[in-house]
């Protein structure tokens, strides 16, 4: 996720950066601002994943990019690695369908190893 958020910055601020890039550059930002001050804020909708939580042994949070559009972007993110931080561990367009195990197919990065 770092890698992405680098180049996207990258591209960005060369000015070389494609349309579709600047509109997931600008949401994922803004959604980063937010998360960065207040994880449960309301224009996020942040909440939990459960089966994302067991397959990976973590509680993993869900925050909206955009909200009511075809294949909406959400963030995944966890608490840690220490109790200051929040990582983001993959950025995938909203299940379509909650039933019939949607988010076996969302695929995160590994989780950075957690101090106690």
């Amino acid at each position: 996720m770092e890698a992405l958020w680098s180049k996207l910055r990258q591209e960005f601020l060369s000015g070389t950066i494609n349309k579709q890039d600047l509109v997931l550059y600008k949401k994922w930002g803004k959604a980063l601002k937010l998360l960065s001050d207040n994880p449960k804020h309301p224009g996020l909708h942040t909440h939990d994943i459960e089966p994302l939580s067991e397959r990976y042994g973590e509680r993993v949070w869900q925050s909206y990019l955009e909200n009511k559009t075809s294949s909406a972007m959400r963030m995944y993110w966890v608490y840690g690695p220490d109790k200051q931080s929040i990582t983001i561990i993959g950025l995938e367009p909203h299940p379509e369908d909650k039933k019939n195990h949607a988010y076996a197919k969302v695929v995160l990065s590994k989780l950075p190893p957690f101090k106690s």
